[in-house]
């Protein structure tokens, strides 16, 4: 058996899987836990990828490896290569202000979608440049180079043998690389640090880009969506919806997109081809704050759920508790629209908050759609698709067949497939574990549809947003 390891870094841990490098199948795994904060020393990543390397037995006879790592992450290095100041992290939103800033001086949105695919927002790489050459000048000056999570633990696993390598996946998550291209854009690299850096060098997806002092090869890794994309075997046509503390619905496709409002991310996936993206903030919380107000569990509020029709006898649940990124409303509140003394049951209530969880990923494929193309099927992954209710009503909202998938840890099993494709020059084709098939009835594409006329009618009222065909 060969065998090939994927490492998750993510915000809140790392995972290593050993994975059999022919059928997928994970053999061994650890973890270890990462600081919490959303500014940390980016040596604390190694230092957690160590303790969970030390588990006896861990990597025996594991010929390659690959990291998948969490996106947008600043981390600065002087020009010894070490570390000038912790890295902050996609979720620090200090450089809200600079973002607004950069999309004015380049133009406004548009001139950012044709630039890179993307417009910045406060998690991309390019808006912390700014914060740290505006707030920050004097740590600015010691700043010789910048790479990414996934980057700077690739280079520590060679042992620094080789220069930071990165790939074009993560690097478009950047906002001054252009995926279309696979360039970096060296004005824009100026206009928000005020000169130019050392940027990593973008390795091809299936190179070997060195190897540990062990001699593992390494692979090139990537960022944690695109990651995610290899593990569950994404294909154009099709999207991933990721439901956890947010969500996320992403899809593959062969063109660049350049989406001028902010809604989808134009990325790079890690094969050569794209990966565009929305995300939302607000996912299985929204279900957690449900169950609270019923005074119920979560599987109580799902048994509940499964009691009402589709619709919610008219109930409107826009789960906007935390703000919104999609649509982008930053500052928007959660509402219940429509209550009369009839649907006010908990049964509705419960139903409803799930309805709207799931529409907000739901507008999001719209938009991909409407990028994209045709979007003819969903895979249902993370946390809170474990839930029955969740699976079952995902049909009746998305109007589409619905597969759900078992849980497992697809970004470092994406890492371990991309491993595999550098040891052996193919990319293999590794079986998703897969929990449950849902198919949309003539009845389900109804109720979706007769949803989002209902949401984007509200949404609309509210709040000024696009509206997309569904």
């Amino acid at each position: 058996m060969t065998l090939v390891a994927g490492v998750d870094s993510s915000t809140q841990s790392v995972k290593i899987v050993v994975c059999d490098a022919e059928t997928g199948e994970v053999v061994r795994s650890s973890r270890a836990p990462h600081p919490d904060g959303t500014e940390v020393s980016a040596a604390a990543w190694w230092d957690a990828y160590r303790k969970a390397a030390d588990q006896p037995g861990l990597l025996d006879g594991v010929e390659a490896i690959a990291v998948g790592g969490q996106q947008h992450g600043m981390v600065t290095l002087d020009e010894d290569g070490a570390l000038v100041r912790d890295a902050l992290l996609w979720n620090d939103t200090r450089s809200a202000r600079d973002a607004q800033d950069l999309v004015a001086e380049l133009g406004g949105p548009q001139a950012f979608a044709d630039a890179t695919g993307t417009v910045p927002l406060a998690s991309m790489t390019i808006t912390k440049l700014r914060w740290l050459a505006r707030s920050e000048p004097e740590v600015a000056k010691r700043v010789a180079s910048v790479i990414l999570p996934h980057d700077y633990l690739t280079w520590e696993l060679g042992g620094r043998s080789f220069a930071p390598v990165t790939d074009r996946g993560d690097a478009s998550g950047t906002c001054y690389f252009d995926p279309a291209t696979n360039t970096y854009n060296d004005d824009l690299v100026r206009l928000a640090f005020g000169r130019l850096i050392d940027l990593p060098r973008v390795a091809a997806p299936s190179e070997v880009v060195g190897h540990t002092p062990d001699g593992i090869a390494i692979a090139a890794g990537t960022g944690d969506n695109m990651a995610a994309g290899l593990g569950l075997g994404l294909e154009s046509g099709s999207a991933v919806v990721s439901l956890g503390t947010s969500g996320t619905a992403f899809t593959r496709s062969t063109t660049p997109t350049h989406e001028p409002t902010g809604t989808v991310a134009g990325f790079a996936d890690a094969t050569g081809a794209f990966l565009p993206l929305v995300c939302t903030l607000n996912g299985a919380r929204n279900l957690v704050a449900t169950a609270d107000v019923l005074g119920v569990t979560l599987d109580e509020l799902a048994r509940l759920a499964l009691t009402a029709e589709p619709g919610s006898g008219g109930l409107v649940f826009l789960p906007f508790l935390e703000g919104e990124r999609t649509p982008s409303l930053p500052d928007a509140k959660g509402e219940l629209v429509g209550m009369t003394l009839s649907n006010m049951k908990p049964a509705n209530l419960a139903r409803a908050a799930i309805e709207g969880v799931l529409w907000s990923l739901a507008y999001g494929v719209d938009v991909l759609r409407d990028q994209t193309g045709t979007i003819s099927a969903i895979t249902l992954t993370g946390g809170a698709s474990q839930s029955e209710a969740v699976r079952r009503i995902a049909t009746s909202v998305f109007g589409l067949p619905v597969v759900v998938t078992e849980a497992f840890e697809s970004v470092a099993v994406g890492a371990a497939r991309q491993a595999a494709w550098a040891l052996t020059g193919n990319l293999p084709d590794w079986a998703v574990p897969v929990a449950g098939r849902y198919e949309a009835t003539d009845a389900d594409v109804s109720a979706a549809d007769s949803l989002m006329e209902r949401y984007t009618e509200v949404l609309g009222q509210h709040f000024d947003v696009p509206s997309f065909g569904h």
